[in-house]
């Protein structure tokens, strides 16, 4: 079976498919350009499914799959690509759901991600969030900046992933990859023990937790610049969400110390070319200046969009901001501009 997985999957990437979906009942199902669309293949079975992931993992991996009753993992196939690769049981069988990831990590130029990304991550300490739903490029935009950073300047980089998707190999910087579950046990772990491994950068896959976001605010705040990501909408409830993690007692202070480590807020979502032949990145940016360190620092978030539409000049701007800026350009059609727009607000 593993012949056959490596040639579903190669026929993904060929396809420029972001994930796959193997399910019973169901032949592959490929994402293309955030559609699903069923391969004309034969529908898959329990015993298919099983021999699958017997195949591409170990003996370990799967004591702890039946354990779990899910399991994340990374697999590649030579010359072709990388996979982050969760597989789960549903109804008492297994499925899998694959995240193609490219071998080649795009830059931010490629990426269309605003330049004003390039001048954050110069910063030498801070904490810089890129944030979103899931499948919203998070963890490519984050591969970039760390290549970036890799290509230009001296640094340590460590960067815990769950799993680790692009590989970076050293250039200008020296880059620790970490795999939570392999590596260490878990990212307040890992996070814990980078502070003592003397790093320039700390890349924190997923700030899941109270513990995680407040190690992560304090290594921010002890020389450190950590890049994170959060599942959240846009740059107002990501400040929002880092305070209220924390119990009512503490928010004040960590709403002090947030106030001085954010260095800034990336937020973004992926919409369909007019083309559709790919996805184009709209983003928010919001630069922690001293007027919206004043806004976090007294309570006032619900000023910050404000800021956000009249500060332009200095790199930020609101996700409707960009969308009408990819309409203007012609990038993308109103039909899948609209959802968005909606959910601001317009």
């Amino acid at each position: 079976m593993k012949e056959q997985f490596d040639k579903w999957l190669a026929h993904a990437y060929k396809m420029n498919a972001s994930d796959v979906h193997l399910t019973i009942g169901k032949a592959p199902v490929f994402r293309i350009n955030g559609n699903l669309v069923e391969q004309d293949e034969q529908k898959l079975t329990p015993s298919i499914t099983k021999n699958i992931v017997k195949a591409v993992i170990s003996d370990d991996q799967w004591g702890i799959l039946l354990d779990k009753r899910e399991l994340d993992f990374s697999y590649g196939i030579s010359g072709i690509s990388r996979f982050r690769i969760n597989t789960f049981y549903q109804r008492g069988e297994l499925s899998l759901a694959i995240r193609i990831v490219p071998t080649k990590i795009p830059s931010i130029e490629d990426l269309n991600l605003p330049q004003i990304t390039k001048k954050i991550i110069h910063q030498q300490q801070g904490l810089v969030l890129v944030t979103g739903p899931t499948g919203s490029g998070k963890s490519t935009t984050l591969a970039s900046m760390i290549d970036y950073m890799n290509k230009t300047m001296q640094k340590h980089i460590i960067t815990l992933e769950d799993p680790i998707e692009y590989i970076h190999n050293h250039d200008q910087s020296v880059i620790d990859q970490r795999e939570i579950g392999f590596d260490t046990n878990s990212f307040v772990n890992g996070l814990r023990a980078s502070l003592r491994q003397d790093p320039d950068v700390i890349l924190v896959g997923e700030m899941r937790d109270l513990e995680t976001i407040s190690t992560a605010v304090t290594a921010a705040e002890t020389g450190h610049l950590v890049l994170g990501t959060l599942h959240t909408t846009d740059a107002v409830s990501t400040v929002e969400r880092m305070i209220d993690v924390f119990p009512a007692e503490q928010q004040t202070q960590i709403r002090i110390q947030l106030s001085t480590v954010l260095n800034a807020v990336i937020s973004q979502r992926l919409v369909i070319t007019k083309d559709n032949m790919g996805r184009r990145v709209a983003t928010e940016v919001l630069v922690n200046t001293p007027a919206v360190k004043n806004l976090i620092r007294n309570e006032k978030l619900h000023q910050v969009k404000n800021v956000l539409q009249t500060s332009r000049n200095i790199g930020m701007h609101t996700l409707e901001m960009d969308l009408k800026r990819l309409l203007q350009e012609d990038k993308i059609a109103f039909e899948t501009a609209s959802p968005f727009l909606e959910e601001g607000g317009l």
